[in-house]
């Protein structure tokens, strides 16, 4: 199992704290530095800005936002950091939410695996560099009766094949992601629910492609946190969790809810999310379960971080990325290196 890097999203006041996370995570060993965008910070400016600062950490998005882009811009973004960094670049997509995709794109959110398959697809046809030409239900490359012609990537990618990440939660966008990409990119993971929460429908995806799990990345992310008390630790993380069990977000179009509870979480995730959803946001944090928080982030000493990582590795994580907290740079770095030594005291670096 590698270790990777969650920096979040940038501009949070942390910016210059989280180069320095990025450069001793480089320093340290881990695999791969991730950004994320929504509608803030875009992540291929921040990774191109990390690479340019590190030597031989990969940087991936997590995610690049598919309504964001068309996808033969990707593909450019993609070519072009992959041609930048020496061949250290992930390409992470995502269709977001309705509320994202409508209220700050433009975007109808309809139809969200067939507009990632057909993304998808067009994206790896770009990077052949071939001329592009496609026809589908949501995109038709160059548009009819028009002046367009088909046109070829004219930037030469590092590598042949870009490492490609969906970040998928339903069962339906897991098995599509074992079909068509190379890693899943997971939130709110727990090792006693990986089976049939995540891996039962990967399996099935790469199965319909003829495909096995050697090679296919499950890539969760986990917060970190460094101390002696636990239950002190997990409440940091009530806010993070009620705010995406709760309200990120309508009432029938929640998946971080629908994860919540199909983890056994029925009647929690609807009290949080009634409550999240009536502006009662402190009642919602109140609601969250201790052990909802527990099993789906790495809290407490190195020793117990280390049991918790073997549990993960056993799951079939094969990339565990990690988001280090801290109220400081100090903190935040202590809990990278607690990740490498709980690492290598469950016998998994």
């Amino acid at each position: 199992m590698r270790l990777g890097i969650n920096l979040g999203y940038w501009g949070a006041g942390m910016d210059g704290d989280n180069l320095a996370v990025a450069q001793e995570a480089d320093r340290l060993g881990y695999d791969v530095c991730w950004a994320a965008e929504a509608y803030g910070s875009d992540a291929p400016t921040v990774l191109a800005w990390v690479a340019a600062k590190t030597e031989r950490i990969d940087v991936g998005s997590a995610i690049m936002q598919i309504p964001a882009r068309q996808p033969a811009m990707t593909a450019m973004t993609a070519a072009t950091l992959d041609s930048l960094t020496g061949g250290r670049f992930r390409l992470g997509l995502g269709v977001s939410g309705p509320q994202v995709s409508e209220g700050w794109y433009g975007v109808k959110f309809d139809k969200p695996l067939a507009r990632t398959r057909e993304y998808v697809e067009i994206v790896r046809k770009a990077m052949t560099r071939e001329r592009l030409s496609y026809e589908g239900e949501h995109w038709t490359l160059p548009l009819p009766g028009g002046p367009g012609k088909p046109i070829k990537l004219t930037v030469h990618p590092q590598r042949e094949h870009i490492p490609l990440y969906i970040a998928a939660i339903g069962p339906k966008n897991l098995e599509q992601t074992g079909e068509i990409a190379d890693g899943a990119l997971l939130i709110f993971p727990s090792a006693e629910h990986l089976e049939e929460t995540a891996l039962r429908p990967l399996r099935a995806g790469r199965e319909k492609a003829g495909l096995t799990m050697d090679g296919f990345d499950v890539c969760p992310t986990l917060p970190l946190a460094l101390g002696d008390d636990v239950t002190a630790l997990a409440d940091v993380f009530r806010p993070y969790t009620a705010l995406y069990v709760g309200g990120m977000g309508s009432r029938k179009q929640n998946f971080y809810n629908r994860l919540a509870q199909r983890m056994g979480y029925e009647k929690e995730a609807a009290e949080i999310q009634d409550k999240y959803l009536a502006g009662d946001k402190t009642g919602a944090a109140a609601a969250v379960p201790h052990s909802l928080i527990d099993r789906t982030t790495l809290l407490g000493s190195v020793e117990r971080i280390a049991e918790r990582m073997t549990a993960y590795a056993e799951a079939g994580v094969t990339t565990l990325t990690l988001a280090p907290a801290g109220f400081t740079l100090d903190e935040r770095v202590a809990a990278l290196r607690a990740g490498v030594e709980a690492m290598e005291r469950a016998g998994l670096a």
